[in-house]
């Protein structure tokens, strides 16, 4: 409904598999196109709406279905037959469990599950399995128990990482992608 002829694309990368059935739409003026990057796997049944951007190394399970203006990161995995609403945001390295509904912005790292969504614990298989060090685990999962699991209010968590953390790039990801995202935090 939103497309008027004006010129765009779908851009899919290198070594991207996709499966039967996927509909997939390419952008509108707002950004010129959908892109879905290097070495993805969309299966079955995945809808791509329009101005959508995949990162590589993404799974996306059957049925999955974006809504338009949706952002992934790199090597996320997001469970079969879950929608996720327009304009969401989905960081590096996240899990979503299957069938659960994303209306909020999924932070990386993390395993997200429950209805309504909600932060389930670190990722820690994706991340052992991406070589991320001990070290650099223990410290997302440290920065994570400020965000979801202290008394703090989140600017206050937020806060105290600034402090606290400001030397660790992945807890640095995290704040930015905390800072950047419109629709809230799961």
């Amino acid at each position: 409904m939103k497309f008027s002829g004006e010129k765009s694309e779908f851009i899919i990368g290198d070594s991207t598999t996709i499966r039967e059935f996927c509909t997939l739409n390419r952008g509108t003026k707002d950004l010129g196109k959908s892109e879905v990057g290097n070495h993805c796997l969309l299966m079955a049944y995945v809808h791509i709406a329009h101005d959508c951007v995949i990162g590589d190394h993404s799974i996306l399970a059957n049925g999955v279905q974006l809504g338009g203006h949706v952002e992934i990161g790199t090597h996320v995995t997001i469970g079969g037959m879950t929608p996720v609403h327009q304009f969401c945001k989905i960081g590096d390295y996240s899990f979503i469990g299957g069938g659960y509904r994303v209306v909020q912005d999924v932070p990386p790292f993390i395993l997200a599950m429950g209805e309504p969504l909600k932060f389930s614990g670190l990722n820690s298989i994706g991340l052992r399995r991406n070589n991320f060090l001990p070290y650099t685990r223990k410290q997302i999962k440290k920065a994570y128990q400020f965000i979801y699991q202290s008394d703090l209010n989140r600017s206050q968590a937020v806060s105290q990482l600034k402090d606290d953390f400001d030397k660790i790039p992945e807890v640095n990801q995290i704040l930015n992608f905390i800072n950047n995202s419109d629709r809230g935090l799961v």
